[in-house]
C-alpha cells in the first residue's frame, strides 16, 4: 500500500521565471494510465532510481501515464513573445529519485505538432518527435464534462489514439492507496523530470503547477503503439487502463533550459 499523502504538504510557490523559462495553458488535459508488471520496466532508466509501485490485487505493479494536450498560449513566462498552439502527448513513468527521495518521472519522450520541435530536439537533444496531432472533443458547458474526446497522432515514433467519454456515473478508484488524495498526488504532481537526451546522456527539468482539478472518465478505446513496440503495455491491454483523469485546462509554468547531467 502506498503512504497516503496530502496535497497541501506538496504545494509550492511558484519559482519565479527568468531568462527563457515557459508559461503554457494546457487544454484537453487527460493522463491515461496503466499498471503492468514491474519486470516490464527492466532496463529503461538508470539504476539511479526505482519505480514507485504499488500493489494491485496483490501484485507489485508499475504505473505509466500517456498524457495528451493542446498547449494553447505557448509564450515566454518574462518577455513578450508570440503565442503559439501545438497538440503534444507525453509518455512518462512513475519513479523515485534515489538520490533526493523526490517522486518524480522518467520521461520516454513526446510527439509535438509544431515547427518548434527542432528546439527542444536539437539545441537540447531531448526526446522530442514530430507527430500530427488531431483533438475532437465536445465539453458541455452544463454539465461540465467530455461528451466527446478523441485524439489521433500519426507518428512513426508513436502512433496513437484514444477515445474518452465522462458521465455522472464516472468515479475515482485507485488501487494500491489509501485514499484519493493521496493517489492524486502521486498520479497529478511530480515537478521534476529524467530522461535520456538523444545523445545519451542523463538530462532533467522542472516544472510547476497548482493543484490540477482532475476528474474521473472511461476510456472507449486506446491503441499507443510505443507501448506496445517496448512491451510495457501489449496492446490487448491498452484498453484496460489503471485510471483515466481530464482537466479541461490547466496552467504550467516550464523551467528552461533543461539540465544535464551526465
Amino acid at each position: 500500500m502506498q503512504e497516503a499523502r496530502k496535497m497541501k504538504d506538496y504545494l509550492i510557490e511558484r519559482p519565479k521565471p527568468t531568462g527563457i523559462d515557459v508559461l503554457c495553458s494546457l487544454k484537453h488535459f487527460a493522463i491515461i494510465t496503466y499498471a503492468v508488471p514491474t519486470a516490464r520496466f527492466q532496463g529503461v532508466f538508470p539504476e539511479r532510481f526505482q519505480l514507485d509501485t504499488v500493489e494491485v490485487d496483490g501484485q507489485e505493479m508499475g504505473l505509466i501515464s500517456v498524457v495528451p494536450f493542446i498547449d494553447v498560449d505557448f509564450t515566454s513566462a518574462v518577455f513578450p513573445f508570440p503565442k503559439s498552439s501545438m497538440g503534444q502527448t507525453n509518455y512518462r513513468i512513475y519513479i523515485i529519485d534515489t538520490k533526493t527521495g523526490e517522486r518524480c518521472v522518467w520521461f520516454l519522450g513526446t510527439t509535438l505538432d509544431s515547427w518548434t520541435l527542432a528546439v527542444p530536439r536539437y539545441l537540447w537533444n531531448l526526446p522530442w518527435y514530430a507527430g500530427q496531432v488531431s483533438f475532437q472533443c465536445c465539453f458541455n458547458q452544463t454539465t461540465k464534462m467530455y461528451d466527446k474526446y478523441q485524439m489521433k497522432t500519426q507518428s512513426s515514433w508513436a502512433q496513437a489514439s484514444v477515445e474518452l467519454v465522462q458521465s455522472k456515473n464516472d468515479s475515482f478508484n485507485f488501487p494500491g492507496f489509501p485514499n484519493t488524495e493521496s493517489a492524486l498526488v502521486y498520479l497529478t504532481h511530480p515537478l521534476a523530470g529524467f530522461y535520456y537526451r538523444r545523445d545519451g546522456k542523463l538530462g532533467t527539468y522542472r516544472v510547476w503547477h497548482k493543484e490540477l482539478e482532475v476528474k474521473p472518465a472511461t476510456l472507449l478505446s486506446a491503441k499507443f503503439k510505443l507501448l506496445s513496440d517496448l512491451g510495457i503495455v501489449v496492446e490487448s491491454e491498452q484498453n484496460s487502463p489503471y485510471s483515466v483523469l481530464i482537466e479541461p485546462i490547466n496552467e504550467f509554468t516550464i523551467y528552461l533550459p533543461p539540465t544535464v547531467i551526465g
